[in-house]
């Protein structure tokens, strides 16, 4: 069940980069919309990973993953990757940008907190996975 609602929401998130890669105009608010985006897809990948992970522990391997390709963006690597392959663009990036870290930071952090909130709604006695608890 909870991998089942991680993957659904990371395909609504994913839809939701897209839509504002393509829909919004550029600028801070389509950014920062964009990375924090890019961080809660994080989260849920690494939280499909390890769905019995601590929520504060996915959110830091989730920054820790947006904080390494970010810093990636200070090697060629990524522009010769969107020269190759243009859509790489969307999950390297090109140029680093130091505000990106503190909208990763607010994406996982955010991310963190609906998980934590998800899991306490589902109630004492509960798995992550929705199985019951053993005693």
């Amino acid at each position: 069940m909870r991998r089942a609602a991680l993957a659904g929401a990371a395909v609504a998130v994913v839809v939701a980069g897209l839509a504002v890669h393509r829909l919004a105009p550029e600028g801070v608010v389509a950014d920062a919309a964009g990375d924090v985006l890019y961080a809660v897809l994080a989260y849920l990948l690494a939280a499909l990973a390890a769905p019995r992970a601590r929520a504060v522990v996915v959110a830091a391997v989730a920054f820790a993953w947006c904080a390494a390709v970010e810093l990636l963006q200070f090697t060629p690597l990524p522009a010769l990757a969107a020269r190759a392959f243009p859509p790489s663009v969307l999950v390297l990036g090109t140029t680093f940008v130091a505000t990106d870290l503190l909208w990763y930071a607010a994406g996982a952090a955010a991310a963190a907190v609906a998980d934590r909130v998800a899991r306490v709604l589902r109630g004492p006695g509960r798995h992550p996975t929705g199985a019951p608890a053993s005693r």
